[in-house]
């Protein structure tokens, strides 16, 4: 039988070595084992779920409305139109359809493009309704209506006092060597939605508005694993990301982009309050079969996180 070795004295080696390599000369070399060892630390201590560090429908001041009808926007439609905010760098949160921009005396400007917004109805067929009239009970069917809608700033002519006064998403706090780094990339990056990703077919990274993040901090710490994965795209470290989910290739290919994002927040001075580990636990099944997977991983992340930084560091010497 083989002896179990007890947690306390495995961790109190690896966490040596981990203070060991912090002792270093304070190279990022250095500070990646540092960041590696405690990742592998705590997987294998035990086995964490990852939870999304961003809401779906977060309920915060500066909700976006409908200009006509004052009715706030809510769920998946509170992430898509605070995205087009961001992008557009509208003043105010007000929505309007077309026809309800022309009812109000207004018009969309040309070439203005719109939002799709979601609605959620219900549907009582024709038979049903005669049984309600009879008093027995009816079934009703639940479908999404869809509906373009402009920002009022994309419109002309609106009549004074349609629109409220400015209303600001909630103040963003801004990691300025984040948001330097995610400039000096020229990724296309995107804002917008309830879903993080990186779309290797059309290579560009999506993540939620930072202010729908439950710790905005935690914003960057996504934002940096996607750019990870934009690392790995043909044109640049070109990675194997033909992976589906749940097959051995997807789970390198995320052990590659949050070991980078771990990296990067390190060397950024980054502190999100989401654990990587807790990440890392969900693809922890599929790595067993290989017990040098982190480490690959490590290496091809070092590269990926030395990607994004001398990207920085190109633009830092060309302002100066």
């Amino acid at each position: 039988m083989a002896r179990k070795v007890s947690k306390g004295s495995a961790g109190g080696k690896r966490r040596g070595a981990a203070r060991s390599a912090a002792r270093g000369n304070g190279s990022r070399a250095s500070l990646y084992d540092e960041v590696t060892q405690t990742i592998v630390t705590q997987l294998e201590d035990g086995v964490f779920p990852w939870v999304r560090p961003w809401s779906k429908a977060k309920a915060s001041p500066g909700l976006p409305c409908n200009a006509v009808t004052k009715r706030a926007y809510s769920g998946i439609n509170v992430l898509v139109l605070w995205g087009a905010v961001i992008e557009g760098g509208y003043p105010s949160q007000d929505w309007l359809t077309f026809r309800q921009a022309l009812a109000a005396g207004g018009c969309v400007r040309k070439g203005e493009r719109g939002r799709t917004v979601f609605y959620a109805d219900r549907f009582t067929p024709k038979d049903e309704r005669e049984q309600v009239e009879s008093g027995e009970d009816a079934r009703s069917i639940p479908f999404l209506k869809r509906f373009t809608v402009f920002n009022a700033a994309q419109c002309d002519g609106l009549p004074e006092g349609l629109v409220s006064q400015p209303a600001p998403l909630p103040e963003r706090e801004l990691h300025r060597a984040a948001e330097d780094l995610i400039t000096a990339t020229g990724a296309d990056f995107r804002i917008g939605g309830a879903q993080a990703y990186y779309s290797p077919s059309g290579d560009f990274v999506m993540v939620p508005p930072q202010p729908a993040f439950h710790h905005q901090i935690d914003y960057y710490r996504t934002a940096l694993h996607e750019l990870g994965h934009w690392t790995g795209h043909g044109s640049r470290l070109a990675r194997d990301q033909t992976g589906r989910f749940g097959s051995a290739p997807y789970a390198r290919e995320e052990l590659v982009a949050e070991l980078a994002s771990a990296f990067l927040c390190a060397a950024l001075g980054i502190e999100p309050t989401v654990r990587h580990a807790d990440y890392l636990g969900s693809w922890l099944a599929v790595l067993r079969a290989d017990n040098r997977a982190i480490f690959r991983a490590a290496s091809q992340a070092s590269k990926s996180a030395e990607f994004l930084l001398q990207c920085q560091s190109i633009e830092q010497e060309q302002a100066a």
